[in-house]
């Protein structure tokens, strides 16, 4: 068995640091500052989607690309600072580990930022991780998910995608794949059964229950 979560809403609460970047990215070029609840609903298509979206509708594109580097440079430094995983979370994981399950990351969120939130919280406890790349589609294209299903070796295994979007629905169904959503997450749980869900879970540890 082999258990791919989604990163962001899923496994960490990152809102506060996406939001705390966003706005020092935004206040560089003068922008008009978001709330949290703006920043939670943008979530979900990746970082430069996410500062898109932040930006007035009229934002001329190489603007745009200034005000995404600015945000990068400071999300890297500062992605730690309030982050941290869901109640329930890490031993959720240990269980995982216990029953000998496979487990991966998957993340539009860029692949630098994804590898130090692996190695700062799941070392030890989740197998790989990819976040976005250049050579890769993002979600909800199923590229990366059958690539940590190959690095894995669980491509003929049963596996189940975890994640708390509509976007994590729509990977899992490209990809194939059974989906449970959470609902701890960036979206609450009649927003994901309006978009198909079919499993959603309250805590971590329901995991392990039909």
């Amino acid at each position: 068995m082999s258990l791919i979560f989604d990163l962001d809403g899923t496994l960490l609460d990152t809102l506060d640091d996406l939001w705390a970047s966003v706005n020092h990215a935004l206040a560089q070029f003068s922008m008009p500052m978001r709330s949290p609840c703006e920043i939670r609903q943008f979530l979900g298509n990746g970082a430069q989607v996410l500062i898109h979206q932040s930006l007035p509708t009229d934002t001329p594109t190489e603007l745009e690309e200034q005000v995404f580097a600015a945000f990068r440079q400071h999300y890297l430094k500062h992605n730690q600072d309030r982050t941290r995983p869901y109640p329930g979370i890490i031993e959720m994981l240990r269980q995982c580990k216990e029953r000998g399950y496979r487990t991966a990351i998957v993340s539009n969120k860029p692949d630098a930022a994804v590898q130090q939130l692996h190695q700062r919280f799941f070392a030890d406890t989740i197998d790989l991780a990819i976040g976005q790349q250049a050579n890769i589609r993002r979600k909800p294209a199923p590229d990366m998910v059958l690539l940590a299903m190959e690095r894995l070796q669980t491509t003929n295994a049963p596996t189940i995608y975890i994640g708390d979007s509509e976007v994590d629905i729509a990977t899992a169904r490209n990809a194939g794949l059974p989906c449970i959503c959470v609902d701890w997450g960036f979206r609450d749980r009649h927003f994901l059964e309006e978009q198909g869900a079919t499993r959603i879970i309250h805590l971590p540890n329901e995991l392990f229950t039909e």
